[in-house]
């Protein structure tokens, strides 16, 4: 088991659930551990020395004694899980003009959900609500949802406004085990996700690179951010690791990864951080 939400985050998320609500409105402070972050997707291994804080995937185990985040998958299939959603639910796929479901670009294993309903947004949290008991389970402290940002990638067939309807429904799944909720990505809505989804923190890919850090640190503040960077949209932006740690906007929990997220026995592995 590992730091769970700590005694603070776990009393501003009693006491907003009991009043109804949305949690992450004041976002506790000392949150997340004091030490640096690691983002394990890729494979688990040992974190470096220092470490106190571990993102892994929801069919990983959470990092002994460490603040561990469970990765899930929440607007979109995850890789190799498309089988399931096609011959058990088929119809939360988001389809095109002719019904064949709508893939990621960036990732085509991966088919958009469809939020478009309050119905449809209902069924989604159900099925979903089977993974996150299951990083309850394991004992992960938190839950990151990723692809927040979907409707970017429907065609205009969804909208932010469904996808934080979403949010919220997965966001109240995650509290009521306890576990903190990250908002994954979205840098335009981040506001919005802290007010009205009840986002707790957040974990960003690429913010420096982009020159969005501040919008996540405005929100959650600067220790409630875990951002990692990639060496290819740093080298793009101009932008070295040093000068990325010297900015005032960088989240305090900052690393560099390779972009395979690969262990660290593997290939290729790169673990930098501020």
């Amino acid at each position: 088991m590992g730091f769970r939400v700590g005694i603070a985050a776990a009393g501003a998320l009693l006491t907003a659930l009991l009043s109804g609500c949305a949690v992450g409105t004041d976002t506790p402070e000392g949150l997340l551990p004091e030490g640096g972050f690691d983002y394990q997707l890729g494979g688990a291994y040992p974190p470096p020395a220092g470490v106190t804080t571990v993102v892994r995937d929801s069919a990983a185990e959470p990092a002994p004694g460490l603040y561990s985040v469970c990765y899930v998958n929440g607007f979109q299939t995850q890789p190799g899980d498309l089988g399931r959603w096609s011959e058990e639910t088929p119809e939360l796929l988001l389809r095109d003009e002719d019904g064949e479901p709508i893939t990621d670009p960036g990732w085509p294993d991966e088919v958009l959900l469809d939020t478009s309903t309050a119905e449809g947004r209902e069924r989604i949290s159900q099925v979903l609500a089977a993974t996150v008991d299951r990083c309850a389970d394991a004992g992960f402290d938190a839950v990151e949802f990723d692809n927040l940002d979907s409707y970017l990638r429907s065609g205009g067939r969804l909208t932010a406004d469904d996808n934080l309807a979403l949010a919220a429904r997965l966001v109240a799944l995650a509290h009521r085990h306890g576990l903190a909720a990250a908002q994954k990505n979205t840098a335009e809505e981040a506001e919005r996700g802290r007010r009205e989804a009840g986002f707790d923190f957040a974990v960003t890919e690429s913010c420096a690179a982009w020159a969005e850090c501040a919008l996540y640190t405005d929100v959650y503040g600067p220790d409630n951010v875990l951002a990692v960077e990639y060496p290819a949209e740093l080298e793009e932006a101009g932008l070295a690791l040093g000068a990325v740690c010297a900015h005032v906007s960088t989240p305090s929990r900052t690393v560099l990864r390779d972009p395979g997220l690969v262990a660290s026995d593997e290939p290729g592995y790169l673990h930098d951080t501020c």
